[in-house]
Parts: structure tokens; sequence; C-alpha cells
């Protein structure tokens, strides 16, 4: 029988979780629910093996990553990245793998990878002077604020006024951390998220800010509705998730003057609001994709 684990750090199962368990356990296949921190990574003479608790983890042959959790630490994203490339080692088929995960994470590395492809995406730098953030806000105008590793828009600001932006910079630099800094380029108050599963763009939805804020986070009160899916669209989401080694994605992309720009590829992302909007549920597309995958 085939067995598959699905990986996360939430203490209760996530609804996606749920549903991808459910979307298994419908296929005849045995599932488990891992938790990264209770997992460790051991290598001794007798070869490698990873325990979870006192006992090791039976052999895998697929685990689906929803989310490595909040990290405290470098030490402890390097560790829980370690699991996913031990389990790879061991010859289990990891979705989405480490250095596609760690890839589309970091946001600047999953950009240069974009742009080098030659996909469109906005002016960006990653900065540690406080007095040239100051300065990019005055040549780009309004800009955006962002963690470099983060999710679901928190920690991001929107400015444009250079003594703002350096006072946000100072504060973040202090505390060891680089600025990542953003040209804002959005036309309306909504931009457009693209679910990709292997070479298929399952569909498109807006996403609209709610009142008085410019975020389109589902997780921060955004409105959705089923969006169309052109070639365009299409093209560039199935492109830009290859591009990052991604069997699974969802690509969040701006309707700019210059066209579409792609402004971030979630490689754990949420569904609630795209199968709200769409009435399709990944986690069937992600069951049907990992069981080809490992039957091959």
């Amino acid at each position: 029988m085939v067995r598959v684990a699905i990986l996360h750090e939430a203490p209760v199962p996530t609804s996606s979780v749920r549903q991808l368990l459910l979307a298994f356990m419908k296929r005849g296949v045995e599932t488990l629910y891992l938790r990264l921190s209770r997992l460790s990574p051991f290598i001794t003479k007798d070869g490698m093996w990873i325990g979870y608790g006192r006992a090791a983890i039976p052999r895998l042959d697929a685990a689906v990553v929803r989310g490595i959790g909040l990290v405290s630490s470098t030490e402890i994203l390097f560790k829980r990245l370690d699991i996913l490339r031990q389990l790879e080692f061991l010859g289990t088929l990891v979705v989405n793998p480490a250095n596609s995960l760690i890839s589309a994470r970091d946001k600047f590395m999953a950009l240069l990878k974009l742009r080098e492809a030659g996909l469109p995406v906005p002016d960006t730098a990653v900065v540690e002077d406080v007095f040239e953030v100051s300065e990019i806000t005055k040549r780009w105008g309004t800009v955006v604020l962002k963690p470099l590793m983060g999710s679901m828009g928190y920690g991001s600001i929107k400015v444009s006024d250079p003594d703002v932006a350096f006072m946000i910079a100072k504060t973040w630099i202090t505390h060891g951390q680089p600025v990542y800094i953003q040209k804002y380029e959005r036309k309306g108050n909504r931009d457009i998220r693209i679910f990709v599963v292997g070479d298929e763009a399952l569909g498109a939805i807006y996403r609209y800010a709610p009142p008085n804020t410019w975020k389109t986070n589902v997780a921060q009160g955004a409105r959705v509705e089923r969006a169309p899916l052109d070639e365009e669209l299409r093209e560039l989401a199935i492109k830009a998730s290859k591009t990052l080694g991604l069997l699974y994605s969802g690509i969040d992309v701006g309707e700019t003057e210059r066209g579409y720009v792609i402004y971030e590829v979630n490689s754990s992302p949420h569904w609630t609001g795209f199968m709200n909007a769409t009435g399709i549920n990944p986690a069937e597309k992600i069951a049907s994709l990992v069981l080809n995958l490992v039957k091959r």
C-alpha cells in the first residue's frame, strides 16, 4: 500500500491538511499527519532514518509539505529543511522539494529566478542602508516594504514618504533584518491568484482589498471572486511555478500599466478563498498528481 505523510506544524490539522488527508484516503492511501518540530533526522552507522518522538517513522512513498511553520531562528529553518532533504535521500517524493521551497520562501531569490526566465516582476531591491531605502522611495514613489521571508501579507507596509520609509527601515535593520523594498504597481484594489498543480493552471480568482487597506490577502479579509484565466495568465503562472521547481503553487499577479506582473510565488498556498470562488478543490488535484508521480 502507498503511504503518504502530510507535513505541517499546526497542533491541529488545518482545513487544507484535512482535505488532503481525505483526498488520499479516498484513493486507498495510508496517510499520516506529522509535525515538523517533532521530526528528528538521524545518521548512524546503521544508516539514515527519521524519528518522530521516540520511534522511527515508517517508510514513506511521498510527503506533501503544507508549511514549515513559523521559525524563530535560521538554525530551526535549516533543521526543518534538512528533514525534507533527508526524506529525498531516502527515496521519498517530497512535494514541494526542499530546494524549491526555500527558493520560493526567499522572495528576492524567487524574483531573481523569475526575471532570469524572462517573466515580468516589479522593481525590487534588498537593502541594509537606511539612507538608500529613503532614496529608493524618492525615486520609485510608492513602495512596499516586506519581510524577506513571510506569508499572508503580515509585516508588509506600503509607504510613499521617504522619511517614513527611513524610520521603518531603521527599526528593521537595527533588529538585524534587511529591507525588501518593491515598487508599488497595481491598478485598482485587486490582484489575481492562479493555482497551479503540475502542468495545469486550475483556475484564477480576483482578490479585492477590504475597505481602508491595500492588502489583498484572504487571511486579512480580502473578498474573492472567480476570474477569467486567459492564455497569457495561464502561461505566466505555469512557467513561474516550473521556474522555481514547484509541483504545486499559488501565483500572485498584478494588473499594471505595463501589463501583468508577478508579485510572488507561494509554495504552500492556502486555498479556502480559491475553492470558495471557483468550486475547485486543489487537494484532489494534488493527491492525483502525487500518486501519478509515485507510480512512475
